[in-house]
């Protein structure tokens, strides 16, 4: 593992991004590249379902979304910060994302106002209600608004969990990020992706119910937690 093999991907996308190419599709791309050379052994269980439009997961780290994003192309709502990672940095903007600042109210209404948009025009679409990444042990509270958007449009969506016996692999707001880089760069790490049966919108009486549905969908299970 090395440095050079995570850049390739990387240096393979800008190019499409540059050129204004659709760019949930080389994401995804750059996302298939990327994960092996990450060091990323992903094991699934159950069936990912591609049919649905939205998938839900539960978030340890910052490569839950290459994670997911290897397995088909999708947006997603992502923290502002992402655009000064590694690898991804002034780029992110150019990728479909929808970039939002968790302590600004306006920020988050744009945000799911975005988000909603691409839901309705049948963009598939990653969404992380916890809005922050744990170490795993449980779920962190939910920013509700993705979900409860998807229940108004009366849409399915699909819980995905994701899980490690890795104790690398969960990367909070805490650490710095590029000494996690090196552990992964360094260390084969496995990863698990749960995917649970999908929640239909039409099976909820309201959408607390609902929600708390995907909490229980998401919630770490005893082998889960490293």
């Amino acid at each position: 593992m090395s440095w050079t093999g995570a850049l390739w991907p990387t240096a393979a996308l800008l190019p499409r991004l540059a050129t204004g190419a659709e760019p949930q599709p080389s994401m995804h791309r750059w996302a298939k590249g990327l994960l092996p050379a990450l060091g990323v052994d992903l094991t699934i269980e159950g069936h990912p379902r591609p049919d649905i439009s939205l998938w839900v997961a539960n978030h340890l780290s910052w490569v839950d979304p290459v994670v997911l994003m290897s397995l088909r192309p999708m947006g997603t709502i992502a923290k502002g910060e992402v655009t000064g990672y590694p690898l991804i940095g002034r780029w992110a903007r150019r990728s479909g994302i929808h970039f939002v600042d968790r302590e600004d109210a306006t920020s988050r209404a744009a945000a799911l106002a975005s988000f909603t948009a691409s839901l309705l025009s049948g963009r598939h679409m990653l969404l992380f209600p916890e809005g922050t990444t744990t170490r795993g042990e449980r779920l962190a509270a939910f920013y509700e608004g993705g979900l409860r958007a998807a229940f108004e449009l009366g849409l399915p969506a699909q819980p995905l969990r994701i899980s490690s016996p890795a104790p690398h692999y969960p990367w909070t707001g805490d650490e710095t990020l590029l000494p996690h880089l090196r552990t992964l760069f360094a260390t084969r790490t496995p990863v698990t992706l749960s995917a649970e049966e999908p929640l239909h919108s039409a099976d909820f009486s309201d959408a607390d119910q609902w929600i708390a549905a995907f909490r229980a969908a998401l919630s770490p299970r005893s082998s889960d937690v490293s």
